[in-house]
């Protein structure tokens, strides 16, 4: 078979293709992409940019000109805060930076260095090329900040730093320059408002959802109504210890103690043994030591048969240290090791009973 074009025929061809028509081969580039993605409570913070080295240059002031008031003048365009294509910083919630507030979204992130403050500028426009197209009427807010020196960085590189649950610092580093700026997001309005959301599918269908909602309330001492509401629906869902303790410690926080006792009082007779075992030790370490032996003296009620039950009465007695506290500790823990308890609850009963001075202890084998 001839071919219909030979090989020269097909190069003469090929040049004479317009050249915007030519796919082009993709080579490395000088300053190499980079994406950073850090998560302060629920919100994502993602910054995609690309790395210029310093290469022995002069960075502030030759490469990256200095304004002199921070403001740009007619034909003027800020740094691009890294090389090639836009920097783009995107934020999947509300936020705050320095105290401006920035909606959830993909901004272009520009600068204006200065001998002194910096400007730091949010964009809507978040595809264009560089800076050369910037346009003031797109800017989101402007922020003013002051470098700092630090260190020296050959490659351009942006981090997030101090994170805490409602805030961190993002910082960009190059050369011996640092350029910090704050981040605050209101991580509990967030969370809550995604509770709301989740509680309306299927996490709303179990009591463990509502418990969960209402238990952050409780631990961060928050929006007390609505978790009082999330409590209720919660026992509705699944009324057990762990449901009822939650409404009880709400409402102890919301100062109404009375009623908040009369719920972990219903709730203790509805505890496991574990449970009551374990409210027990959590009370001693608050320091509810009262308290504390009358959960152990209804665990020992419920189930009497359990050598470990008794073994953390006899230590809630020892620990309280009362005056007839100690024959009352003896005997629970006498209890406890004649009811034939596995090998470590036998070595903490004859442990205290040697702390509280019981003779025929004092030698046992199996105390050490």
């Amino acid at each position: 078979m001839k071919y219909l074009f030979s090989i020269t025929t097909v190069l003469v061809l090929f040049l004479l293709l317009p050249y915007s028509g030519i796919a082009q081969l993709v080579l490395p580039q000088a300053s190499q992409k980079a994406i950073f993605t850090q998560t302060i409570g629920l919100t994502d913070i993602t910054i995609q940019y690309h790395r210029p080295m310093v290469k022995g240059r002069e960075i502030w002031g030759k490469l990256v000109p200095l304004s002199e008031t921070g403001d740009l003048e007619d034909g003027q365009i800020p740094w691009r805060a890294g090389a090639n294509e836009n920097t783009v910083i995107t934020f999947s919630t509300d936020v705050k930076i320095e105290g401006k507030d920035l909606a959830a979204g993909t901004y272009g992130l520009h600068m204006v260095p200065t001998k002194n403050d910096w400007t730091v500028i949010f964009s809507t426009n978040s595809s264009s090329w560089g800076s050369f197209f910037y346009r003031k009427d797109e800017d989101a807010i402007r922020i003013k900040v002051k470098p700092t020196e630090t260190s020296f960085h050959e490659l351009l590189t942006y981090d997030i730093i101090d994170q805490t649950q409602n805030s961190a610092k993002i910082v960009l580093r190059w050369e011996k320059k640092e350029v910090p700026i704050q981040v605050s997001i209101n991580t509990h309005e967030i969370v809550l408002a995604s509770f709301r959301d989740q509680l309306r599918s299927s996490p709303g269908f179990s009591w463990q959802g509502w418990n969960t909602a209402a238990n952050y309330c409780l631990n961060n001492n928050i929006n007390h109504e609505e978790a009082l509401q999330w409590a209720n629906n919660a026992i509705q869902r699944g009324k057990n210890f762990t449901t009822m303790a939650t409404k009880s410690n709400l409402l102890v926080q919301m100062g109404k103690q009375d009623e908040a006792d009369q719920i972990m009082k219903n709730a203790l007779t509805v505890a496991t043994n574990q449970e009551l075992n374990q409210y027990g030790y959590q009370l001693i370490n608050q320091g509810k030591l009262n308290e504390a032996i009358e959960a152990f003296k209804i665990n020992t009620e419920k189930n009497p048969d359990d050598p470990n039950v008794w073994d953390s009465l006899g230590e809630g007695y020892v620990t309280r240290g009362e005056k007839e506290d100690k024959k009352l500790a003896i005997k629970a823990l006498e209890k406890s090791l004649s009811l034939d308890p596995p090998a470590n609850v036998r070595q903490n009963s004859i442990k205290l009973l040697q702390q509280l001075g019981v003779k025929k202890y004092m030698k046992d084998d199996d105390a050490g």
